[in-house]
């Protein structure tokens, strides 16, 4: 006679075994999807995408200039670098060592050899696959690799697990760049992507940010003879601009409140681009109030991003905004990077972060915010042409999709608090 004690320890067991499936089944599905993707991938090129001339705007005592094509951006960021007379700040998150990697690359080292002050930071994890032949940087130019795991012995202080995910170019006092665009050949001609010059006073807020983060990682990474960045900035507000930071380490992400508050405040419409859509249930309920209450609110995404587990698990809150009335536009034919949002033709920000927790809670992002008419309406015309390049999806087709996907997007679900 079997007696219970073994098969109680059988059924534990079983239970146990259950429980770890459970557990590892969305990350072996989001592991085996982003492999067939990347397969699928090779070899592949975007198909051409209209895009809007760069364009600018006089804000207060500067002006704002829109670039949505990488090729008009990068042309105007080199010159900005060729002519730089006393000091150069770059910072990204990815800088391929491609054709447009080198382009930067010498441009920045050509003007620290003629006397400019040239400081470069980079993201050591977003940079993993870059040759390292490509990150041997003269001596001239002062480098910061922020590293791949910050944390060291601090393995539990999550504030220290933040990737630098800004990009970021000042050049003397007079001009800066701010934007979704990192450096590489695929995003020049590729990638639908927004970006602004800056001039006037806000120039000085964006140096300060360059500078601080500097400041705040330097320690370690650097030489210990190497100073602090220390800048002579004015005090000089510029009223109708605003740079927000989200700063891990000192546990400041004031981005999120900013667009929980303008969606709040809006009345008329909400136009919001994104490449990643993973919000937490407050920012989708946000949006669903405004939509609820006759705003205009649309929510323009990749129809195929890429990554592909970002895309199904973005899914998974179509059904809440459709059934609110939220109108959701998919960009076809290439990958919209951008991040923008305007509200009832007078509010704007645009920026690096995305509508994901990584980018709203946890890494080091800048966005910024501009209260003007002219910026907001240039920014819903190039929302219009993008809408008039996307695919709408209606509250019946979502309703009518296979069960399959409605199987993935759940089993996708758990993933949702880790991007």
């Amino acid at each position: 006679m079997t007696s219970p004690a073994p098969r109680t320890d059988r059924l534990l067991l079983n239970l146990r075994r259950a429980l770890a499936a459970l557990v590892a089944a969305p990350f072996i599905l989001a592991i085996a999807m982003s492999l067939v993707d990347s397969y699928r991938r090779r070899g592949k090129k975007p198909k051409p995408f209209p895009v809007t001339p760069p364009r600018s705007v006089d804000v207060g005592e500067g002006t704002i200039t829109t670039y949505t094509y990488g090729a008009d951006l990068y042309a105007d960021m080199l010159a900005a670098i060729q002519g730089a007379k006393r000091q150069v700040l770059f910072e990204t998150y990815l800088w391929k060592g491609d054709e447009v990697g080198e382009r930067f690359k010498r441009a920045l080292a050509d003007a620290a050899r003629r006397g400019v002050e040239v400081y470069c930071i980079y993201d050591g994890f977003g940079n993993l696959v870059v040759n390292p032949r490509f990150k041997r940087f003269p001596r001239p130019m002062k480098v910061l690799r922020f590293p791949s795991y910050a944390a060291g012995w601090r393995f539990f202080d999550v504030t220290r697990y933040g990737r630098d995910h800004r990009k970021i170019l000042v050049v003397d006092d007079s001009e800066a760049f701010v934007g979704g665009y990192n450096i590489g050949s695929a995003y020049e001609t590729e990638w639908r992507d927004t970006h602004i010059r800056v001039t006037g006073p806000a120039v000085w807020d964006l140096k300060r940010a360059f500078a601080d983060f500097w400041n705040l990682n330097r320690r370690r990474r650097l030489h210990a003879s190497e100073p602090p960045l220390l800048l002579d900035t004015a005090s000089t507000w510029e009223p109708q601009i605003r740079v927000h930071r989200n700063v891990p380490r000192l546990w400041m992400f004031p981005i999120r409140n900013l667009y929980l508050e303008a969606i709040a405040r809006s009345y008329r419409r909400v136009w919001l681009t994104t490449a990643y859509f993973l919000p937490d249930q407050d920012f989708v309920d946000t949006l669903r109030a405004a939509a609820q209450r006759g705003v205009d609110v649309r929510l323009l995404v990749p129809l195929k991003s890429n990554h592909v587990v970002a895309d199904w698990i973005s899914r998974g809150y179509y059904s809440q905004l459709l059934d609110a009335g939220v109108r959701i536009f998919r960009y076809r034919d290439a990958m919209v990077h951008a991040k923008t949002m305007t509200i009832d033709g007078s509010w704007s920000t645009v920026g690096t972060a995305n509508i994901d927790r990584l980018s709203l809670q946890g890494n080091y992002e800048i966005n910024v915010e501009i209260f003007d008419e002219g910026l907001a309406q240039n920014l819903e015309e190039i929302f219009s042409v993008d809408q008039s390049h996307s695919l709408e999806l209606t509250a019946g087709e979502w309703a009518a999709r296979d069960l399959h996907r409605k199987f993935t997007e759940n089993v996708l679900a758990p993933l949702r608090p880790l991007l």
